[in-house]
């Protein structure tokens, strides 16, 4: 290659070095607010889920989206978090639950906000219908109403010979009035009665295990809620305890050591409401993204739960479980 070539070419290279970098520097990085009811070690399955989607989707951290997480101890904590990310101008908040959207629907009315596992998106006024959302509001909705009646009815059966089952729910949890009611009415026809313990934080979960206890409760229906599942530890211990079996809706309590679940596959659900995270970030608004449902529910059992508290699961009834625990 004679010089002057050799000149021309390097220099034209670089005068392309600048272009390069400032082409690298203005890639748009994205921030992602998640408002998260902790401790956030209770939900590294459903984040890493919600990661994967967004990586399919293009979007990866470190590159062209900052997550800005938010842990909650206490549902009175919820709206100040919700504060600090709107102040922050994220462009999406990831609010999983109502527990989360509602605090976070106080803080804004513009920034979109993202659900993963609401349980009445409609009922609870977060939007207008699940085919036209019609605010700043939209994702994934799982059925808690009808997955609670259906967990009492799976508990009837696993114990047959129950008289009386408690109910843990969460005044702090806007869906949970529903299903409490819910359940009141079909317990009637299963022929049990319930015992109502409400619990919205540790304490109160200790007494309410106290007070059924007393009250001679065969098993336990815990109501799907944040707090429940990032105390899955806590309830497990209390199960034992009290020997009260206990059913949930989360298949994570069952692997912290509950006995049975019946719910929505949230790892599933966390992963498709990154779509909604990537298309509102291309520019879609929520209003015009329709609220899907879950789709995929699983029945898991915890055998060694089983044995340890002397429980014979009804062949009939572990035949439909779609995993077992050994």
């Amino acid at each position: 290659m004679r010089r002057r070539d050799f000149v021309t070419l390097f220099g034209g290279a670089a005068a392309l070095l600048p272009l390069a970098a400032r082409a690298q520097q203005s890639i748009k990085v994205w921030r992602i607010g998640y408002l998260g009811f902790g401790p956030a070690s209770s939900w590294t399955s459903e984040v890493e889920a919600l990661r994967s989607g967004l990586r399919d989707l293009g979007y990866v951290e470190g590159k062209n989206i900052a997550i800005e997480f938010r842990w909650a101890e206490r549902a009175d904590q919820t709206f100040d978090l919700a504060t600090q990310l709107v102040r922050m101008n994220v462009d999406v908040i990831f609010a999983p639950a109502s527990t989360q959207v509602e605090p976070a629907r106080r803080a804004t009315n513009t920034i979109p906000i993202v659900f993963a596992q609401h349980a009445d998106p409609v009922g609870l006024g977060d939007v207008g219908s699940l085919s036209r959302p019609g605010g700043n509001i939209t994702g994934m909705s799982m059925l808690l109403t009808e997955i609670s009646v259906k967990e009492l009815e799976i508990l009837r059966e696993t114990l047959p010979d129950a008289a009386r089952i408690g109910v843990l729910w969460n005044p702090t949890t806007p869906s949970h009035p529903t299903a409490v009611r819910a359940v009141e009415a079909i317990s009637e026809k299963l022929g049990v009665q319930l015992v109502l313990a409400p619990a919205g934080t540790v304490t109160e979960i200790q007494e309410a295990f106290r007070t059924m206890s007393r009250e001679r409760v065969s098993g336990v229906l815990v109501l799907s809620s944040p707090l429940y599942t990032a105390q899955g530890a806590l309830l497990a211990d209390l199960q034992m305890k009290y020997r009260l079996p206990e059913i949930f809706a989360n298949r994570a309590n069952v692997d912290a050591g509950g006995l049975v679940s019946y719910g929505a596959d949230l790892n599933d659900l966390y992963r498709r409401a990154a779509f909604y995270i990537g298309k509102i970030l291309k520019g879609t608004s929520p209003a015009d993204l329709p609220v899907e449902q879950a789709s995929r529910y699983l029945m898991v059992f915890n055998l060694k739960t089983a044995k340890a508290l002397g429980i014979t699961i009804p062949p009939t009834v572990l035949a439909r479980a779609d995993e077992v625990i050994e």
